[in-house]
């Protein structure tokens, strides 16, 4: 699926900067961009339409970012933008706070009210995931997102970890999803970025109870790839980590047409193959690699991945070794 794509290095020194200010102007929202890097402007920028969301990926050096009033008079799209910081180093100001955001930090700022930032460059270009939320799809009063504004949030754990780790995946496959995939991205970003901003705000209760299962849906399967090795990994343990039933937690899997024992299979099944293929790991037995992902029975393990696969594991190890191609074109699942 496309979208709109620029990368200054592909057009004159001298029109660069005036081009990339003409996008973010455009398409993003109205801003004075000041840099020193003006002679030599290298930066890129995706911006792709997920539903009634859009995803804008930037990489530029190091500038300064201003909205004020007349610009917000001359065009103001009402927008929550949450911000991913990648790479480099964030400083923003508005509704009176102010904070400075490494990689793996989110931020949430408002189009409609002033704000100044400062982009940082590291040893490569600073970049930065941005979700565009239109404030209409936003059930948090303003208030309580406004409290939140130019606030660091760390994407280490928690909602913030599955929302985090979920806008990188989408910035690594950008425009690489089908058409008729992007609106169920788009709503699953929403949901999983009001979860998160509910939670900060304390106004979960106003979330439709479609973007909660969803958003705890997300956030438990990102605990079972966190806890794969565990060969304690039960639906009880899984639903006790997040004080829901164990009723409730299959009926979360059965709107997905799977079963937890399913998901947590596919996936251990996903690690074997994986390490089996890698020749660094060539000297731990196939049952030790079975072991390490939870096959605590190297028979089931045998049964399981022959299924999957269509191969037992020691012999798909050695057509890996004898083609490395395999490595990238396993043999596919069920």
């Amino acid at each position: 699926m496309g979208g709109t794509e620029l990368r200054t290095r592909d057009m004159p020194e001298a029109d660069r900067f005036d081009r990339w200010c003409d996008l973010v102007n455009r398409d993003l929202a109205p801003t004075r961009v000041t840099s020193r890097h003006t002679a030599d402007f290298d930066a890129s920028a995706s911006l792709f339409q997920l539903g009634s969301v859009q995803l804008s990926v930037l990489a530029f050096p190091t500038l300064r970012a201003a909205r004020t009033w007349p610009l917000i008079r001359r065009s103001d799209p009402e927008l929550w933008q949450v911000a991913l910081v990648a790479a480099g180093s964030m400083w923003i100001d508005q509704h009176r706070s102010q904070t400075l955001l490494g990689p793996g930090d989110l931020v949430l700022y408002d189009t409609s009210h002033p704000y100044e930032s400062w982009a940082l460059a590291g040893d490569g270009p600073a970049q930065v995931v941005m979700l565009h939320l239109p404030k209409i799809r936003v059930p948090i009063p303003d208030r309580a997102m406004r409290s939140m504004a130019a606030l660091r949030m760390p994407a280490g754990s928690g909602m913030g970890a599955v929302l985090g780790t979920f806008l990188e995946q989408l910035a690594r496959q950008a425009g690489s999803w089908h058409e008729r995939d992007a609106v169920r991205l788009g709503a699953a970003a929403v949901d999983l970025s009001l979860a998160f901003l509910g939670h900060r705000a304390d106004a979960e209760r106003l979330l439709p109870p479609e973007t909660r299962q969803t958003a705890l849906l997300c956030e438990i399967k990102a605990f079972i790839e966190r806890n794969l090795a565990h060969t304690e990994l039960t639906p009880r343990t899984i639903a006790d980590a997040h004080c829901i039933s164990v009723r409730y937690l299959h009926r979360l899997f059965r709107q997905e047409q799977q079963t937890v024992a399913a998901f947590v299979r596919a996936l251990r099944l996903e690690r074997c193959r994986s390490d089996l293929a890698e020749p660094g790991l060539a000297r731990f037995p196939v049952g030790a690699v079975g072991a390490r992902w939870g096959f605590t029975d190297s028979t089931a393990f045998n049964r399981a991945f022959r299924a999957a696969y269509g191969l037992p594991p020691g012999e798909y190890r050695r057509r890996s070794a004898l083609c490395p191609l395999a490595r990238s074109a396993a043999p596919a699942t069920d």
